[in-house]
C-alpha cells in the first residue's frame, strides 16, 4: 500500500515534467505564448499609416500626370499655332494677272516698302515692338547683318488686296494722330503705285513712346517760373508758320 502511494506521486511528477519539456525546448516564454490584448491595434495602426502614404503617393502621381498633360496639350496647340502662321505667310502672297502670264508679289516686298515708308514720317522713332526692337539691337551690336526694314511691319494678302498691320515707337512731343495718319497715308501711297496693290486697310499700334535721355537735365528753378499745364504737340503736316 504504501509502495503504490509513493509510485503515484512519482508519476504524477514524471509527467509534469514531460509537459513542461516540450514548451522548453521551443524557447517560447509562456508570456509570449499567447497574444497581448494590444498587438491587434499595434498592427492595425501600421496597416492604416501604409494606407495612407499609400493613397498620397497616388494623389501625386494623379496630379504629376495632370500637369504633364496639361503642359503637353499647351505644346500642342503652340505647334498648331506655329503651323498654322508658317502655312499663312507660305500662301500670303499678291497676284497680279497680265496678257502673257501673272505676277506674284512675296508678303515680305510689302512688308519691305511698308517699313521704308513708316519710317520717312517725322515723329517715328523705330518700328516693332519690344522683343523685336531687342533683336534687332542685339543684331546691330554684334554685327549680325544690316537693319530689318519689315521690322514692325505685318501683311495680308488676297489677290491685289493687302491689309497691313504697322507697330511704331512715337517720338516725345509729337502729336500721335497726327503720325498716326501721315503713316497710314505714307504707306498707301507707296504700296500702291510701286506695287500696283490696293491697300484695303493699315492698322498702326502705337507701341511705345521714345524719350531722349541724353539730353541735359533742366534747371528746376527756372523751369518753374511762368509754368503752363498746356501741351503743344508737334502736329505732322501742319502748314508753316509764316
Amino acid at each position: 500500500m504504501t509502495d503504490v502511494a509513493a509510485e503515484a506521486p512519482a508519476q504524477t511528477d514524471e509527467a509534469a515534467a514531460q509537459d513542461a519539456k516540450p514548451a522548453a525546448e521551443s524557447g517560447t516564454p509562456a508570456a509570449e505564448a499567447k497574444p497581448s490584448a494590444d498587438q491587434p491595434a499595434a498592427e492595425t495602426g501600421d496597416s492604416d499609416g501604409v494606407r495612407a502614404r499609400a493613397a498620397g503617393f497616388a494623389n501625386d502621381l494623379a496630379d504629376k500626370a495632370s500637369d504633364a498633360m496639361d503642359k503637353a496639350g499647351e505644346a500642342v496647340e503652340a505647334t498648331k499655332d506655329a503651323a498654322s502662321r508658317a502655312v499663312t505667310r507660305m500662301r500670303n502672297s499678291a497676284t497680279l494677272s497680265a496678257s502673257r502670264g501673272h505676277t506674284t508679289i512675296a508678303n515680305e516686298v510689302v512688308e519691305k516698302i511698308a517699313g521704308i515708308a513708316a519710317r520717312e514720317v517725322p515723329g517715328v522713332y523705330d518700328l516693332g515692338g519690344d522683343v523685336a526692337r531687342i533683336f534687332s539691337a542685339v543684331k546691330d551690336r554684334l554685327h549680325l547683318g544690316e537693319e530689318n526694314a519689315a521690322q514692325g511691319i505685318s501683311v495680308r494678302l488676297e489677290g491685289k488686296q493687302a491689309e497691313i498691320e504697322v507697330v511704331i515707337v512715337i517720338e516725345f512731343g509729337f502729336q500721335v494722330y497726327s503720325v498716326t495718319e501721315k503713316v497710314r497715308e505714307k504707306v498707301v501711297s507707296s504700296v500702291e503705285s510701286m506695287l500696283g496693290l490696293e491697300v484695303t486697310a493699315v492698322n498702326v499700334n502705337v507701341d511705345d513712346v521714345h524719350i531722349d535721355n541724353d539730353s541735359a537735365p533742366g534747371n528746376d528753378a527756372e523751369r518753374a517760373v511762368g509754368y503752363s499745364a498746356e501741351t503743344t504737340a508737334i502736329v505732322v503736316g501742319a502748314p508753316a508758320e509764316g
